[in-house]
């Protein structure tokens, strides 16, 4: 039998959401989609894309963090963007902040997200244990 056993971050900012940041089922890290969400639960970079995307990706990391894992694990990430022409920048992000072999990925443009500001969201899987083979 797997556990579910719940990641979270201090302070949780998914907690008046009453959203789970992630669980660790056997090796795996699953999260919910992050956004532009401070720890405080503020939205960062309203109207700003690059700020958003930043902000996003750091979450990502403080989870993971949170999990005992890191970003070098991603082996599976789905990013919402409100405009695809901004497809060009999440490569550039892409290349800056994750590692090769590159996760799986899935990229959707969709007309909104939770809050009316947001301009990305991204969910990620990882490993909490083992290795990433690249053949």
């Amino acid at each position: 039998m797997t556990d579910a056993i719940r990641i979270k971050t201090e302070p949780d900012p998914f907690k008046a959401f009453h959203i789970a940041q992630g669980y660790k089922v056997g090796d795996l890290i699953l999260m919910s989609g992050q956004a532009s969400i401070d720890s405080a639960g503020n939205l960062v970079g309203v109207g700003d894309f690059d700020a958003q995307a930043e902000q996003t990706f750091q979450n990502i990391k403080s989870v993971l963090q949170a999990a005992g894992t890191d970003m070098d694990r991603i082996v599976k990430v789905v990013i919402y963007l409100t405009d695809i022409s901004n497809f060009l920048k999440i490569l550039d992000l892409r290349e800056k902040r994750l590692t090769p072999p590159y996760p799986a990925d899935t990229i959707v443009e969709v007309s909104s997200l939770a809050l009316l500001e947001l301009m990305i969201e991204i969910d990620a899987t990882a490993l909490a244990n083992g290795k990433i083979i690249n053949t």
